[in-house]
């Protein structure tokens, strides 16, 4: 009986957080680009303060980033016709998720590709007692690596790893004692780090 409530519960945490992520998802759908002679206005549907905007080139360095101020509806407009020609891309930092809207710029062009938008979803990492529990979404299934270190006199010491692959809803839980720990997550080319003290 107790593995049944136990189960149970797991069951509606799980459809809880499904129905928060898939919240999150649908108003980036709403993200419209505009353009006149030399802006691009950047609208965010329901950004929450404290979700961090950034733009980067294609190689990951940060040119801008700026920490959203007001929930609500973000809107800003931007001069990207100066940027050298390249690719770059913008990135929203929020709670669950990382959304990413490409972009080229070409001869002082700015051209959107819609079709190359990605949505990676963050591990959510719960503590309970000394277990922790960790959740992630993965559409695509993709994998999930999962590294747990102990800190000793603030040297850290790897205690466990894992590749999780093949799985769409990803649920781990681990036995951590008395301690100060470190996990380390990646997943499509993010990095995603938690300390604990228990």
């Amino acid at each position: 009986m107790k593995n049944v409530l136990s189960h149970t519960k797991k069951g509606i945490l799980m459809v809880a957080i499904m129905a928060t992520v898939m919240g999150y998802a649908n108003e980036m759908s709403l993200m419209n680009y505009e353009r006149d002679l030399r802006a691009t206005a950047l609208t965010i549907a329901n950004a929450k303060e404290g979700n961090l905007l950034s733009i980067k080139d294609g190689y990951g360095i940060t040119l801008y980033k700026e920490i959203i101020k007001q929930t609500g509806t973000y809107n800003k407009g931007f001069d990207l016709t100066d940027l050298p020609d390249g690719d770059y891309f913008f990135e929203i930092d929020k709670d669950m998720e990382i959304n990413t809207f490409p972009f080229t710029v070409t001869s002082g062009e700015v051209t959107f590709n819609k079709e190359m938008e990605t949505t990676v979803f963050k591990p959510f990492v719960r503590e309970e007692n000394d277990l922790v529990y960790v959740t992630k979404l993965a559409p695509n299934k993709e994998p999930l690596s999962v590294k747990i270190y102990g800190i000793y006199n603030g040297i850290p010491e790897l205690l466990y790893k894992e590749t999780i692959e093949g799985i769409q809803n990803i649920e781990r839980a681990f036995k951590l004692y008395e301690g100060e720990y470190k996990l380390v997550f990646a997943s499509s080319n993010k990095e995603f780090i938690r300390y604990i003290n228990k």
